[in-house]
This record gives structure tokens, C-alpha cells and sequence, in this order.
């Protein structure tokens, strides 16, 4: 797991802070929104040439530490 998680980069200088893959220009939450919207790794992998699974995987990982906190509120989507 840790080794997942070492790809997930912070750098200010790259994609305004946000985390992305590898420091590339590839922020964690793209990755999450394309998923989301219905594309499988492996499209996403075809579209993206210089990612690799392992990349994905670490997002999806990193996302899941996220959300491991004691309370859940609703979010409020607008």
C-alpha cells in the first residue's frame, strides 16, 4: 500500500497543489471524475498513455484513506 501511496505527489507548483500522479500534471480528482463518469481503467489507460495501472490504483487507494474519518456529514451538492 505504501508503495501505491508514493505515487500520489503534492507539489505546489504543479496542478495548483492539488494532488496528482507521479508529478505529473494528472491531479487525483481528473482520475476520479472519469471513473465516475463510467470509463474503466482501461480506457482511461488508453487515453493516457504515460499512466500506468498502478497509477490508478493509487488514486483509488488514496481516495479510500480520505474517507476514513469518524463522522460523515451529507454534502451538499450544488
Amino acid at each position: 500500500m505504501k508503495d501505491l501511496l508514493e505515487r500520489i505527489t503534492i507539489d505546489p507548483e504543479i496542478c495548483h497543489g492539488k494532488p496528482s500522479i507521479r508529478g505529473l500534471r494528472y491531479p487525483v480528482e481528473m482520475i476520479l471524475q472519469l471513473m465516475s463518469s463510467g470509463m474503466s481503467v482501461e480506457e482511461i489507460l488508453e487515453d493516457y498513455e504515460d499512466l500506468e495501472k498502478e497509477d490508478v490504483m493509487a488514486v483509488l487507494l488514496y481516495a479510500s484513506k480520505l474517507t476514513e474519518v469518524k463522522s460523515i456529514y451529507k454534502l451538499d451538492v450544488a
